[in-house]
């Protein structure tokens, strides 16, 4: 936990058509990386568009957000497929998201699954493989985000680089992983608890657990990750921010975090002279 920085994400490009959820626009005052919705569970071309050209335009990083097609039940739901749908439907959206991005001269440098596609990957191996395999056929230099478990694995086999998610905005279970959004504290609504979570587990490596419990998460918090649908989410965020800045923790892009840490590994490693 020697690292002095992480990077803020937040799931934008969620509306679709005349609807409209979230508030990119703010948000995109607090983050350093974006999850944009590839058009599958959320958002749709225009949308798709418009995010991509205001991430550009901010420097902030883009990341490809691919989930079930889904729309209506916002990709929250199992979808039952096989693992060439998967691979296919995650493949199909990398495609557009990047798209755009070529357009506004930009580049895609993440993934995250979204929803119940990248929650079961965590211990799903038909899920992990596709997912990976659809990655790393893509573009080998897109960073995989996600927790521990076979996404990571699978992730690291396709020589993928990997960028570790805290949820900031979901309850943890003492296993160290988020509990589902119906478990009674599965989703937290208060801004200064979640700035205060988001210092502990960067600066300690721990979380407490809706069971009031202090558990590892057996990795580190390379993002800390904000869900733009959440109701409260832009008090979520300038709480985090404050949290963090309180406590001199550097908020920066995901790619130059995974740069530090690699580079303090390298110093570690290395032999005493």
């Amino acid at each position: 936990m020697g690292i002095n920085s992480v990077a803020v994400v937040a799931d934008l490009g969620e509306s679709f058509g005349n609807y409209t959820i979230g508030d990119d626009e703010a948000l995109l005052g607090l983050v350093t990386s974006s999850n944009i919705a590839c058009g599958f569970h959320a958002g749709d071309p225009r949308i798709m568009d418009r995010t991509v050209a205001q991430c550009v335009e901010r420097g902030i990083e883009l990341g490809a957000h691919p989930g079930y097609p889904d729309l209506v039940g916002f990709g929250r739901r199992l979808i039952e497929a096989t693992e060439e749908e998967i691979r296919t439907d995650v493949l199909y959206q990398l495609g557009a998201l990047d798209g755009f991005a070529r357009v506004h001269g930009g580049t895609i440098s993440h993934v995250a699954p979204h929803g119940r596609m990248g929650s079961i990957a965590q211990t799903d191996a038909k899920h992990a493989r596709a997912i990976t395999d659809a990655i790393a056929a893509y573009n080998k230099d897109y960073i995989v985000i996600c927790q521990r478990g076979l996404l990571a694995e699978e992730s690291r086999k396709r020589g993928l680089e990997v960028g570790y998610v805290f949820l900031a905005d979901r309850g943890y279970g003492d296993d160290g992983m988020p509990v589902p959004r119906s478990h009674e504290g599965g989703l937290i609504h208060d801004p200064q608890l979640i700035g205060e979570r988001a210092r502990q587990v960067v600066r300690e490596g721990t979380v407490r657990s809706v069971d009031g419990n202090v558990v590892p998460l057996g990795h580190d918090a390379d993002i800390l990750l904000l869900h733009g649908d959440h109701p409260t989410v832009l008090e979520n965020g300038t709480a985090l921010r404050a949290a963090l800045d309180a406590e001199g923790i550097q908020v920066t892009g995901l790619r130059d975090v995974l740069a530090k840490k690699a580079k303090a590994d390298k110093t570690e490693a290395a032999p005493a002279v």
